[in-house]
């Protein structure tokens, strides 16, 4: 498909019809970063909270010197729970270290569990050692999606020390908070972790075991590899 020009997508997108301005939104994937951005503050108001969340997420796929204090002036002020929780979101496909305090204080801060659960997994996706803390903090949550979340993010920042903390989720009643930390446990090497998914090895949810048997191939080739 041809790509549609900047000038007709700029006016696209102030078209009444939304959803002329959603086709709009979607075509500026095939733009620059530069030339998106402009277009995309066009409709970070919108009326309508679909295309702003729409709008958001391209913010941080189209990442420019505008990008991140943009996200975190909505993260910060904008009243709609999912709109915070989409740009917290997109801080972490950012991937800015800038990001880590402003999301460590959004899940201490936020009241909404979907805004503390986009913080917790943008904290693993920017892979900020400094995330411990929270993390730790975020496992005994009474939220089972923020444990998950947290367990994630431990092992996508390869915090070795919090091994400890996560296999009590081994005895999980939840198949997917079990998965997550065999998942988890793939990227955190140490022999606590290899015992842990030969036990999660044999678990009864395919997932599970599924993601266990995964693990410990990723495990022996790092240790292959040393």
């Amino acid at each position: 498909m041809a790509a549609v020009p900047f000038e007709e997508i700029s006016v696209q997108l102030e078209s009444p019809n939304l959803r002329d301005r959603m086709v709009a939104l979607a075509s500026l994937r095939n733009l620059s970063a530069e030339d998106a951005v402009p277009l995309i503050k066009k409709v970070l108001d919108d009326e309508s909270l679909q295309l702003r969340s729409m709008a958001i997420f391209a913010l941080g796929v189209k990442p420019t010197a505008e990008s991140y204090p943009l996200l975190v002036k909505i993260l910060e002020n904008d009243p709609d729970y999912g709109i915070r929780a989409d740009a917290a979101g997109a801080l972490g496909y950012l991937g800015d270290a800038r990001a880590f305090e402003v999301l460590a204080r959004t899940f201490y801060e936020d009241t909404d569990w979907l805004v503390r659960f986009s913080a917790a997994v943008s904290l693993g996706n920017i892979k900020d050692p400094r995330a411990h803390d929270v993390l730790i903090q975020a496992l005994d949550s009474s939220e089972t999606v923020l444990q998950e979340a947290a367990i994630s993010a431990l092992g996508e920042i390869q915090d070795i020390e919090s091994v400890d903390s996560i296999l009590r989720f081994a005895q999980s009643e939840d198949w997917l908070v079990r998965q997550r930390l065999a998942e988890a446990l793939g990227n955190l090497p140490t022999t606590k972790s290899v015992s842990a998914l030969k036990y999660l090895e044999k678990d009864q949810h395919f997932n599970v075991a599924e993601a266990a048997r995964i693990s410990l191939g990723r495990l022996e080739e790092k240790a292959n590899q040393a």
